[in-house]
């Protein structure tokens, strides 16, 4: 396994739209284990193989508190959301140090493969709705911060150049 490069927002591949995953094979497995060590190292809840600079359809997740859940989306479409909406603060493991309010659907229906290729539907509401949402945004080149106001955005962007000039 190895800890992959996250790409910080407002790079410009983070807006590329992921191509559906041809097979589950064992590079996509691979990329799956990288994918949660990555998460775990960054002590995130949720990975987009696109924020790793992956353009393919595959989203881990892991809302557990020991960390050892780990769940898999392959080629995920949510095909259904509830019309009750609720706000709830989210931040962003491309967005570091960035936490606002977004709007989303308290309750999301969700088709995908497993990390064995298995297809299954989910119903999922709270933070596994809105965690959900979070990433499957960014397999369609959409950040969270898009959701805000282009000031919020300006004013991110900014705090985002200084901090990666400071680590520089």
């Amino acid at each position: 396994m190895a800890l992959l490069n996250i790409l910080h927002y407002p790079d410009p591949r983070l807006h590329t739209r992921a191509k559906p995953v041809a097979q589950v094979d064992d590079r996509i497995r691979t990329l799956i284990a990288d994918m949660g060590e990555t998460m775990y190292a960054a002590h995130g809840i949720g990975l987009a193989a696109t924020q790793v600079n992956v353009h393919e359809r595959l989203v881990v997740i892991d809302l557990s508190e020991e960390k050892n859940q780990l769940q898999v989306f392959i080629n995920p479409t949510i095909i259904a959301r509830s019309d009750e909406q609720a706000i709830g603060e989210e931040g962003c493991l491309s967005v570091p140090l960035v936490y606002d309010n977004v709007s989303r659907a308290t309750q999301v229906t969700v088709q995908a493969l497993d990390g064995n290729g298995k297809p299954f539907t989910l119903e999922a509401d709270g933070l596994l709705a809105v965690c959900l949402q979070h990433e499957l945004d960014h397999l369609e080149g959409k950040v969270f911060v898009e959701y805000l106001s282009a000031l919020k955005q300006n004013r991110i962007r900014t705090k985002l150049k200084k901090l990666e000039k400071r680590t520089m």
